[in-house]
């Protein structure tokens, strides 16, 4: 199969449509993250249907100081990543076809979900991000389109902004692809030299850490209401040889479920070990959040939630997170 490079939304709205059309929207310099997009795209656009990969660097994300300049364009790269993946078309617009006569006047506003986390470290870059998924929305006219869970609080805003302004699509969230040594996929990594790698591991690994705790009280409370005497529950909640609920197992049984303070304690160890590196991990944010408006969640929580982090090493900036369940309390 070829893939077909377009310029325009002309070109696009001219092509014979029969099955789904299923978009995959990118800034480019493509990855295995990007390509396990296009292929989730394909198997849920169908034999019938058609996979489009939007390549377009958008100028309204980036504030001041931030990288639209040396942000990595690699057309050529893209297009055999795309076709390899089973992209059917690619559409990488120019500026002025996305925004014609300049900068739009009218744009998205992403509410108060989008001045919390990623918000506040980076000024309007929501309201430039909805902006531009929603052009593409319309420039593209998809049944389906797909975006990476590592943005998790841009893929909220967008199921968010889909829903509370009708927009005909269906919003999918395809998991975080990782290296082999953890580190998520980002076009920027490859930004960071070997030493600043090294110390970026750091995210992942207190992400892991909290999700580790998290699972490990988990299993603590049901170990915990299998014995109903206190005295059997200390000892029972002693013998599965978790060291610091053990010391205190009364208060233990008695925690809320999955206790987020304990979550965030083991991530944010990591982190601080990270901050005494060479070279250093800078922590912009480390947050445990609901994730229908990103505020952070209390002891005694329960669903779904996102263990999220920001950080920069040198000169680039991570994020990362991922999800967890807290269960219902007994």
């Amino acid at each position: 199969m070829t893939t077909t490079l377009m310029r325009t939304a002309d070109e696009l709205h001219a092509r014979t449509r029969v099955g789904r059309r299923a978009v995959v929207m990118t800034m480019g310099a493509l990855h295995e993250g990007h390509a396990t997009l296009v292929r989730t795209a394909r198997e849920l656009a169908g034999p019938d249907g058609e996979v489009v990969v939007t390549v377009f660097v958008n100028p309204l994300q980036f504030g001041a100081g931030e990288d639209l300049d040396r942000y990595p364009r690699t057309l050529d790269a893209d297009l055999k990543i795309a076709e390899d993946a089973g992209a059917d078309a690619v559409f990488a617009p120019s500026v002025d076809e996305v925004y014609p006569g300049g900068e739009p006047q009218v744009r998205i506003s992403a509410g108060p979900m989008g001045e919390r986390l990623e918000g506040t470290s980076r000024p309007g870059h929501f309201d430039g991000m909805l902006t531009v998924v929603a052009k593409l929305l319309h420039l593209t006219r998809p049944d389906i389109a797909l975006y990476g869970q590592k943005d998790a609080q841009q893929l909220a805003l967008i199921r968010r902004m889909v829903r509370d302004l009708n927009f005909g699509v269906e919003i999918v969230g395809v998991p975080t692809v990782r290296e082999d040594d953890g580190l998520a996929r980002s076009s920027r990594n490859r930004y960071l030299s070997p030493q600043e790698r090294r110390t970026a591991l750091a995210l992942s690994r207190a992400l892991f850490a909290g999700r580790d705790r998290h699972a490990a009280q988990e299993a603590l409370r049901a170990r915990a209401r299998e014995v109903p005497a206190t005295h059997e529950r200390a000892e029972a909640l002693s013998a599965l040889g978790e060291s610091r609920a053990a010391a205190d197992a009364h208060a233990v049984a008695k925690a809320l479920p999955g206790a987020p303070s304990a979550v965030r304690a083991a991530a944010r160890l990591i982190l601080d070990d990270a901050s005494r590196l060479d070279p250093p991990l800078a922590l912009d944010y480390l947050a445990l959040v609901d994730p229908s408006d990103f505020t952070e969640i209390a002891d005694g929580y329960t669903g779904e939630a996102v263990l999220a982090v920001a950080a920069r090493v040198g000169t680039t900036r991570l994020i990362d997170n991922i999800p967890l369940t807290f269960g219902a309390a007994s």
